[in-house]
C-alpha cells in the first residue's frame, strides 16, 4: 500500500508541477498589458510579492524534509519568474505605489525570511526544525491564497472584473486541488490544509466573475442605447431648416406666371391638332417658346 501511495503521491506532484507551472505564467498577458501601456493602472503587487515569499519559505522547507523534491523543483522556477513580475512591476508603478511594494519586500524577502532562518537554526534542531518551518509555510500558504482576496473586495466594489484574470483563477483551483492530494497522499498536513483553502477561494473567484461579466456586459448595452436616438435629433434639425420662409415673389413676376401658364395650355393645344400633319411645327413651336415672356431674377434679402 505505501508503494501505491508513494506513486500516486509523485503523479500529483507532477500534475501540481505543470498546473503550478501554468499558474506562474498566466499572469503574463497581465504583465504584457502594463508594458505595452507603461502604467501598472490598478493592479496590485501584493499577489506577487508574497507568493515570491512563500516560494522561498516552500525550497527552505523542501531542504529540511524527505522525498518532497517536486516541491523544490517547481519553486525554484516560481522564485525565477516571481521576481521578474515584481521587477517589471517596480519598474511601470507610480510613486506611490513603488514605495509600498518596496517595503513589503524589505518586510518579508529581507526581514521575514531572514528571521524564519536565524531563528530555526540556533534555536530549533532535526525535526523539530522541520515542523516549526511546516507551520511557518503552512501560515503564509494561506496567506498566499487569501492575498487575492483585495482584488475580490474591489471586483464586489466596481462591479468590474477587469482586474482579476479568470484564467488565475481558474489554474489556482486546479492547482490547490493537486497538491492536496499530494499532501495527502505524502501524510504532510502543511502541504494538504492550506489547498482546502486555495480551492474554496479559487471557486468564490469563478463565481465572481461569472457574476460580474455578465452585469458588465449588460451596463455596455445599456450605455449604447442612447446612440439610437441620433436620428431623431438629425430630424429635428431638418425640420427647422424647412419653417425657415422661401422669398416672396413681386407683382410682376406672379403676372408673368399666370401669362406663362396660359400660353403653355394653347401650345400644347395647338401642337396636339396641328403636329400630326404639319411639317412646320417644329418651328411654330419655336416661335412661340421665343415670345415667352422671361422672369425677372430677383435675389432674397
Amino acid at each position: 500500500m505505501a508503494g501505491i501511495s508513494g506513486h500516486w503521491a509523485f503523479a500529483f506532484g507532477v500534475l501540481g508541477n505543470i498546473v503550478s507551472f501554468i499558474v506562474f505564467l498566466s499572469p503574463i498577458p497581465t504583465f504584457y498589458r502594463i508594458y505595452k501601456k507603461k502604467s501598472t493602472e490598478g493592479y496590485q503587487s501584493i499577489p506577487y510579492v508574497i507568493a515570491l515569499f512563500s516560494c522561498m519559505l516552500w525550497i527552505y522547507y523542501a531542504f529540511l524534509k524527505t522525498n518532497v523534491t517536486l516541491l523544490i523543483t517547481i519553486n525554484s522556477f516560481g522564485l525565477f519568474i516571481e521576481t521578474i513580475y515584481v521587477g517589471v512591476y517596480l519598474f511601470y508603478a507610480p510613486k506611490k505605489a513603488k514605495v509600498h511594494t518596496v517595503k513589503m519586500l524589505l518586510l518579508t524577502v529581507v526581514g521575514g525570511f531572514g528571521a524564519i532562518i536565524l531563528v530555526t537554526q540556533f534555536l530549533f534542531k532535526g525535526v523539530v526544525r522541520g515542523q516549526i518551518v511546516g507551520w511557518i509555510c503552512l501560515i503564509f500558504a494561506l496567506s498566499v491564497f487569501v492575498a487575492p482576496l483585495g482584488i475580490v473586495r474591489q471586483v464586489i466594489k466596481t462591479k468590474s472584473v477587469e482586474y482579476m484574470p479568470l484564467l488565475l483563477s481558474v489554474f489556482l483551483t486546479l492547482s490547490a486541488v493537486m497538491w492536496f492530494f499530494y499532501g495527502l497522499l505524502l501524510k504532510d498536513i502543511n502541504i494538504a490544509a492550506p489547498n482546502v483553502l486555495g480551492f474554496i477561494f479559487g471557486v468564490l473567484q469563478i463565481v465572481l466573475y461569472a457574476i460580474y461579466s455578465k452585469k458588465e456586459k449588460v451596463i455596455l448595452k445599456e450605455q449604447k442605447l442612447p446612440e439610437m436616438q441620433k436620428p431623431a435629433v438629425i430630424v429635428a434639425e431638418d425640420n427647422t431648416n424647412a419653417n425657415k420662409k422661401l422669398p416672396e415673389l413681386t407683382h410682376e413676376q406672379i403676372i408673368d406666371i399666370v401669362k406663362l401658364a396660359g400660353l403653355l395650355t394653347c401650345t400644347e393645344k395647338s401642337h396636339v391638332a396641328t403636329c400630326p400633319h404639319d411639317v412646320n411645327c417644329g418651328v411654330e413651336a419655336t416661335n412661340v417658346e421665343n415670345n415667352i415672356p422671361k422672369l425677372q431674377t430677383v435675389e432674397a434679402s
